[in-house]
């Protein structure tokens, strides 16, 4: 398979998950005391939103993309 085809199956995945998620989670440990011997850390979740508009693009230029790698000779 040409590279073109191959970025756009990686493109059609990216949007096809950004359509599913939303967007992507992470937890991050944050210190809230930290007074000598004694601390004290809470966890926080984090939200990196995904627009459903990045998912339509992934999705259309992968697909055009593998639609150009199978053309080419």
């Amino acid at each position: 398979m040409r590279p073109a085809g191959i970025v756009g199956i990686i493109l059609i995945i990216i949007g096809v998950i950004a359509f599913a998620v939303g967007g992507i989670s992470y937890t991050k440990r944050e210190k809230v005391i930290d007074a000598g011997p004694l601390q004290v850390s809470a966890d926080k979740e984090k939200t990196i939103p995904l627009p459903p508009v990045l998912g339509g693009i992934c999705l259309v230029g992968g697909i055009v993309l593998v639609i150009v790698g199978s053309r080419q000779t």
